[in-house]
């Protein structure tokens, strides 16, 4: 479950917000994401592959809410971990490997486009 956004390293690119299936985020005035529907995390850790800043902290326990401590998050070197784990970015440069298998964005802005396509909406601003 979504846990942390580290502020200190957000760059506001909002793509956790755009990719979250189910509107866990709002956008603050300062187009920031903050955490507004924890109970709704499905833990899919869209939004961790997403977050090239490594600013959020996805916990595995998609059942309860787990208390983190961000400067012990911070040293701990797991934030960014489930991307590079994953190998998210490995074929990004490699113009055979278009297929989007390794990469659902485009699968998702897709989807969010089509009639009756599924999504969490737009994001509400507060």
């Amino acid at each position: 479950m979504i846990e942390l956004v580290v502020e200190s390293r957000c760059v506001g690119c909002s793509a956790c917000v755009e990719v979250c299936p189910t509107g866990v985020f709002d956008r603050a005035a300062d187009g920031r994401p903050v955490l507004a529907r924890v109970e709704d995390c499905q833990t899919c850790f869209m939004c961790e592959l997403y977050c090239l800043a490594d600013a959020l902290y996805v916990a595995p326990d998609c059942e309860n809410r787990v208390p983190v401590d961000e400067a012990a998050i911070l040293a701990s070197g797991l934030l960014g971990q489930y991307r590079r784990d994953s190998g998210w970015d490995e074929w990004e440069a490699d113009p055979s490997k278009s297929n989007e298998h390794w990469r659902m964005e485009g699968v998702f802005a897709r989807a969010a486009r089509a009639p009756g396509g599924v999504g969490p909406g737009p994001a509400r601003v507060e």
